[in-house]
């Protein structure tokens, strides 16, 4: 029996290539041979249900088919053994989607072995390295794998390639109103308009401004000048007293390196207090890692 191959590193290639999902050439039940490339009826393939795009463009799929009509598919899909015969899509949903639409009956594609947690480790890791996913897809995407594999933000950082930072910056998304997670797909916002309205308490708050920002086309850096300048106040706003510009521009920077809510309060004399906002115990370490820093 040939030994295991080793892994490669991070990334797609290092799972694709990964002994865990891999067994040896011996493997002859169905047609076709695990570890090698085939051609393949393409009715016998089912598309992944880990797949993280929801959405697909269906001109791009047409203009994608077309290309296949004339040129045939150049780079294979990858799909996984289920059973005798049965296979279902690792990558390659688009060209999947294009060569049933061109009319194709058999498609090539490698054939590997993975389990469930690696099905939706694949997906994630080919479509954000190859595709580009919105950044709420990206956000579902994060929080799948740290749910259903049971993983740390810095185990996925780890596994992914991706400062944990950024792991981090995406996940909060999921904490918007769906109004908003629903312009951040649909490109009415960007992500730094999003952060910058999760440091909003009230939702109310949020959507108005929301509206503001699709209406007036405002640019990130007016987003926080206006969440500064509506910062909801206290039930004793009326003697509250206003925050030097200084503080407000280093709150913000504050928000910025630890990556969550931050608070400044401060009375006549000077005196006052910077509250740190923390979601779990994994993340008062890593705030207390990065004050200690």
């Amino acid at each position: 029996m040939k030994p295991k191959k080793k892994a490669l590193g991070r990334g797609l290639d290092a799972i694709l290539q990964s002994p865990d999902t891999d067994i040896t050439s011996n493997d002859i039940s169905g047609n076709y041979v695990v570890g090698a490339i085939a051609m393949m009826d393409i009715n016998i393939i089912e598309t992944n249900p880990f797949q993280p795009r929801l959405e697909f463009d269906d001109f791009a799929i047409e203009e994608l088919a077309k290309s296949i009509q004339e040129q045939g598919i150049i780079q294979p899909l990858t799909v996984r053994k289920l059973g005798y015969d049965r296979y279902q899509l690792i990558s390659g949903e688009r060209r999947y989607r294009a060569a049933k639409l061109s009319g194709l009956t058999e498609v090539p594609a490698y054939v590997r072995v993975a389990n469930d947690e690696q099905m939706l480790e694949l997906a994630l890791v080919e479509n954000i390295h190859r595709e580009d996913l919105n950044a709420i897809e990206i956000a579902i995407s994060y929080n799948r794998l740290i749910e259903e594999c049971n993983l740390t933000q810095d185990q996925l950082s780890d596994k992914v390639g991706k400062n944990r930072t950024t792991i981090s910056n995406y996940i909060r998304l999921l904490k918007l109103p769906a109004e908003l997670q629903i312009a951040l797909k649909d490109d009415q916002i960007s992500m730094g308009h999003a952060r910058a309205l999760i440091n909003i308490s009230d939702d109310e708050t949020k959507l108005r401004m929301l509206k503001k920002i699709i209406e007036q086309n405002l640019s990130v850096r007016q987003v926080e000048e206006m969440v500064r300048a509506n910062a909801k106040p206290s039930s004793k706003s009326s003697k509250k007293i206003q925050l030097p510009e200084e503080y407000l521009q280093n709150k913000v920077q504050l928000i910025d390196f630890f990556n969550t809510k931050v608070d400044i309060k401060r009375n006549g004399n000077g005196l006052g207090n910077i509250i740190i906002s923390f979601d779990s115990d994994e993340d008062f370490r890593r705030i207390l890692k990065l004050i200690k820093s």
